[in-house]
């Protein structure tokens, strides 16, 4: 039997391709939460934010294991070819502890971002503006619409 966190949701748009795991909830922040058997929550970033992020050269976090967590607050921060980004808590609760896996393997989150690249694991509840993949499909069309027309039609600068 299949488990329900195996099936996944095809998503293309433009030049943008993932398969979405069904089970997971995602945060608007494009995080995503899988619950654990242990009642802990797995979070990592999307494809669509390891996308924007590029290839991952560091990163850390600032709550030792143990210490307590609020959705939408910073708990570290990870570096890109492209961009050094805080990661933001999508929990409130107890954080858990970083991903051992990415010490010196940080191309496991682009490659695997919904399986062995997750980030943290943290016990609580999700941020109540968390959403069910097929809701995270809307976001991620309304999210590329508007890349597309700043595209097309780029802001005036000052």
């Amino acid at each position: 039997m299949e488990s329900p966190q195996a099936r996944t949701i095809f998503f293309k748009r433009s030049n943008f391709v993932t398969h979405l795991p069904a089970g997971a909830l995602f945060s608007p922040a494009h995080y995503w939460m899988l619950r654990e058997t242990d009642g802990t929550w797995r979070v990592g970033f999307s494809k669509f934010a390891v996308r924007m992020l590029g290839d991952l050269v560091d990163q850390a976090f600032d709550v030792p294991e143990g210490g307590p967590v609020q959705s939408g607050k910073i708990i570290g921060w990870i570096e890109g070819f492209k961009a050094i980004s805080d990661i933001y808590c999508a929990i409130d609760g107890t954080f858990c502890g970083g991903n051992p896996s990415l010490k010196g393997h940080l191309d496991l989150v682009n490659e695997a971002p919904y399986d062995a690249g997750w980030l943290y694991r943290a016990r609580g509840e999700p941020d109540r503006n968390c959403m069910p993949a097929q809701d995270y499909v809307n976001l991620l069309n309304a999210t590329i619409d508007r890349m597309l027309a700043q595209q097309k039609d780029p802001p005036a600068s000052a």
